[in-house]
């Protein structure tokens, strides 16, 4: 038995950075660590359900019910809050874990503030990538094309000038390029499969353990409706979900096919009323406990985030991919070579579109087969328990 540590884990206020790690956190304190976890009030309630202590900040950032305009459009539009946040949280983290230092810490890719505390205390940093990360060539090959007109600019400019000066403030002379995409060590909380380009992951720094998922019971049970022959679950997850005309197309699509049930997440920026008459084979609502649907569903329009897509081959169900921002044009991409997705632009996802691959994709057997494939697998990468197991190969002294 490994003895008791402290572990500190940081993250966010948002749904797709906290979930993945919440399971994780639950075994390390059934194995009998004290775990601590920085995280704004509004996800408080959630990180105290795995037993950890949640340690607060208040953040900056746009709160995880926040309307999806309010993180602008521009790659400099997505990346200065994260730093301004990270600047402002710093200090008060500091004073959070002042006398109580951990001897771990974990931390999301979001967390800035986490290895620079790491660094500060003299402790091993580990982080828990929600999402694909980066291999041998990425940088070239994606960051610097991406990144070359931003870096031209004065705002562009000015952004590396304030990082670059935060890190050294705090002893650290690492890019901040490198600060942010190149951890020391990380634990990958997506399948293999999801990641492109796996066979040039450097795995002496990034170990892939899969899908963690534990009892999503609390979120609420889900009934397959009596006669429903085939269920549709349609969700764009929890942010950029306001889309009523997209929406529209769902219902027409759908709604009247013979034999068909939508359940249809809208999330909490759209009115159902914008959705116009709605037939009765379709389940309009603002929130959905997600994995129990997926279990009895036979497809799932899905916007392609890290969590959605790993779900959706969790439980070997066909998907339609209808990315929205950041990561999900990528997954959306792996779906569709690995042969259990077809992906649709938002334009391009009109009723006739949605419905003619629906049919194409449910009752194939070369899909099934591959999602079959796809989901022993994931069950072979050995999520949680595997997690836990590195974490505590990675404190001191062991």
């Amino acid at each position: 038995m490994t003895s008791p540590a402290h572990i500190a884990m940081f993250s966010i206020a948002a749904h797709g950075h906290v979930n993945p790690s919440l399971e994780v956190i639950r075994e390390l304190v059934a194995r009998g660590h004290r775990v601590t976890y920085a995280i704004p009030p509004a996800f408080a309630e959630k990180v105290a359900g795995t037993g950890a202590e949640p340690k607060l900040w208040n953040s900056t950032l746009p709160g995880p019910d926040a309307d999806p305009e309010a993180w602008g459009s521009t790659l400099l539009d997505n990346v200065e809050p994260f730093l301004a946040d990270a600047i402002q949280a710093l200090p008060q983290l500091v004073e959070a874990y002042r006398g109580d230092e951990p001897d771990l810490v974990l931390h999301d890719i979001t967390a800035y503030p986490a290895r620079v505390l790491a660094h500060r205390w003299g402790v091993p940093a580990v982080s828990l990538s929600p999402n694909l990360v980066a291999w041998e060539g990425y940088e070239e090959e994606v960051a610097e094309p991406m990144w070359a007109e931003p870096k031209r600019t004065e705002r562009g400019r000015a952004y590396y000038a304030r990082f670059h000066a935060w890190l050294e403030e705090n002893g650290i002379t690492l890019h901040p390029d490198r600060f942010a995409g190149r951890p020391d060590r990380s634990l990958v909380l997506i399948p293999k499969a999801l990641q492109p380009n796996a066979d040039r992951v450097d795995e002496s720094v990034y170990s892939f353990v899969g899908a963690c998922q534990g009892d999503r019971g609390a979120e609420g049970e889900w009934q397959r409706p009596a006669g429903a022959e085939k269920v549709v679950l349609v969700s764009l997850g929890s942010s950029f979900t306001k889309q009523p005309g997209f929406y529209r197309e769902c219902v027409k699509a759908f709604g009247e096919l013979p034999g068909w049930h939508l359940v249809l997440q809208i999330g909490r920026h759209v009115d159902p009323a914008e959705l116009g008459d709605v037939p009765a084979d379709v389940d309009v609502r603002s929130w959905v406990p997600q994995l129990a649907v997926l279990k009895q569903a036979d497809l799932f329009v899905t916007h392609a985030g890290a969590g959605g897509s790993q779900e959706g081959m969790a439980t070997a169900t066909p998907m339609i991919a209808v990315p929205q921002a950041v990561d999900q044009f990528g997954n959306a991409e792996m779906l569709q070579a690995l042969g259990v997705a077809r992906q649709l632009s938002t334009e391009e996802a009109t009723a006739e579109a949605l419905r003619e691959a629906a049919l194409a994709l449910v009752g194939d057997p070369e899909v099934a087969a591959r999602l079959k494939e796809i989901a022993a697998q994931m069950a072979e990468e050995g999520g949680t328990r595997r997690a836990a197991d590195l974490i505590e190969a990675e404190l001191p002294g062991r």
